[in-house]
């Protein structure tokens, strides 16, 4: 019996090949264009925890909503003049983390720095700022478990971010994260005297 084929078209060298009408869809003409696919994802994925990606711009439609809930926003901490959301706004060359951060504030930080600017979060909120960051879900490295889990309030979000001006949605999760003023650690059930049930919550 004849094996059934029907036309394709290769997604990485666009060239047209037959490929089996059953089983799984077959994407590419060759092991080579193969090869260069996967090879293309390396390099996207390598490139979003690079400098290459410190200036990716905030998605307006989530900022917009963020806005109306937390802010105004009233500084944009990590941004360039292209980008800015807020009228007051830090560079690159004013150095946002040696700035002062007051009010309502802004910040999708630098990707290749994350943790120093999630460190400067915190701190700014101990003096009465109220921070909002966008950052990647690195739920087990250890800036995350030293300033987010017991300070901050942690929103993740659901599917996977466009930025605005990214050609395809990011390859790994992110979240929100809200430093508020003067924010108490939070504890774990399962310290002496709680339930043990591996939540967190806000001391009293």
């Amino acid at each position: 019996m004849p094996t059934l084929t029907k036309p394709g078209r290769c997604q990485v060298c666009r060239a047209a090949f037959e490929r089996s009408a059953t089983g799984r869809r077959r994407l590419y003409c060759s092991d080579a264009c193969r090869q260069r696919a996967h090879y293309r994802r390396q390099v996207r994925r390598a490139a979003v925890y690079s400098r290459l990606s410190d200036e990716w711009a905030t998605p307006l439609n989530y900022f917009a909503e963020w806005d109306r809930e937390f802010g105004p926003f009233t500084l944009d901490a990590a941004a360039t003049a292209e980008n800015a959301l807020c009228e007051q706004f830090y560079t690159i060359e004013d150095d946002g983390l040696s700035q002062p951060w007051h009010g309502m504030v802004w910040c999708n930080p630098p990707y290749s720095q994350v943790a120093k600017w999630v460190e400067k979060a915190h701190k700014a909120a101990e003096h009465g700022a109220t921070v909002v960051l966008l950052v990647g879900a690195r739920t087990s490295t250890i800036w995350w478990h030293e300033h987010v889990e017991p300070y901050a309030e942690i929103r993740f979000i659901k599917g996977r971010l466009r930025f605005s001006d990214a050609t395809s949605a990011a390859p790994f999760g992110s979240a929100l994260l809200v430093f508020r003023p003067n924010s108490r650690p939070l504890t774990a059930f399962g310290a002496p005297g709680e339930d043990s049930a591996g939540f967190w919550h806000h001391e009293r």
